[in-house]
């Protein structure tokens, strides 16, 4: 198995269509690429099935157009546990003080329905852990990862033809392409915001 950023985002990309098998609203991932590397404390520190199926609830969040976070997306509310629920997520019964019902797991019945969406996605962050934790001592990979963060750093604009535009750190979209679902044609970070960065 390649242990390739491409290879995992596609993994990523698996996963949420079998997401989608039994919850149709669910939009499609734009972006897998940059779930990799990408760390949240309200949303979890570890790229996981559990934490794409926690990132699918914001996704038929926003489908439904319901308002399911606060305080910058930090604090999840109940409207967010209730989809949660639908989904197979459990939580405690009481909201953790600043990230509310964020910290969500896996119900046993979700744990069954997805298993082997679970262990074929386990297997493909082993082999890409494997294969980055090989790599950090050759490469320069930024404050944040020296510091324990594995957040990547500042996340700029990227743009694709159509004018879409999203919020990625550049180490991620240097890893490998997003593509824009509505054009196919890779972001790119304007000249503009590489000099600012610069």
């Amino acid at each position: 198995m390649s242990t390739t950023p491409p290879v995992l985002a596609a993994e990523l990309a698996q996963a949420w269509a079998d997401i989608q098998r039994y919850h149709p609203e669910l939009p499609d991932l734009a972006a897998p690429e940059s779930l990799i590397g990408e760390s949240s404390s309200a949303c979890g520190a570890e790229l996981s099935f559990e934490r794409l199926l926690h990132e699918a609830v914001h996704g038929i969040a926003a489908a439904r157009g319901v308002r399911d976070t606060s305080r910058a997306g930090r604090y999840h509310n109940r409207r967010f546990l209730a989809i949660a629920e639908e989904m197979g997520l459990d939580h405690s019964e009481e909201p953790h003080a600043s990230s509310g019902f964020s910290l969500v797991t896996l119900n046993p019945e979700a744990k069954c329905r997805y298993r082997p969406t679970i262990e074929r996605l386990q297997r493909a962050l082993k082999a890409h852990t494997a294969a980055t934790a090989a790599d950090t001592k050759r490469s320069f990979r930024g404050p944040a990862a020296r510091h324990g963060s594995s957040g990547g750093g500042v996340r700029v604009k990227a743009v694709c033809d159509c004018g879409r535009n999203v919020r990625v750190v550049p180490s991620v979209l240097a890893q490998a392409p997003i593509v824009c679902g509505g054009c196919m044609k890779p972001f790119r970070i304007p000249d503009v915001a590489i000099a600012a960065a610069s």
